[in-house]
């Protein structure tokens, strides 16, 4: 049986990335674009999600725009900021000395 991973930890890194590659998307683009580059390993749910994006929007990481589809329907699409750029590349570099320290204890024998 297929497990999703445990985001915690990661989320914002995921996050800022997606909207540094990707910009203007809307929170179920994330959502999509995450599980769909994960090859459905990592799966973000809403009630992680949005919580996280009004977080880092109130830190000034991403802004978001309100705008009215073809469709009629209203969606709020998210942008990274120039400090959120400078905080996607602080979560780089924490994920890279956490995953060499995991990496050194799973190689411990």
């Amino acid at each position: 049986m297929k497990k999703t991973d445990n985001l915690q930890g990661s989320l914002d890194l995921l996050v800022l990335n997606i909207l540094f590659r990707r910009p203007r998307l809307h929170g179920y683009g994330i959502m999509s674009a995450i599980k769909d580059i994960s090859n459905e390993i990592l799966a973000v749910e809403e009630g992680s999600l949005y919580p996280a994006l009004h977080r880092m929007e109130e830190a000034g990481w991403i802004r978001s725009e309100w705008v009215t589809k073809d469709t009629g329907r209203r969606a709020r699409l998210y942008e990274l900021t120039a400090i959120g750029k400078q905080q996607l590349a602080s979560e780089e570099d924490r994920w890279r000395t956490v995953t060499a320290a995991v990496n050194r204890v799973l190689r411990m024998a």
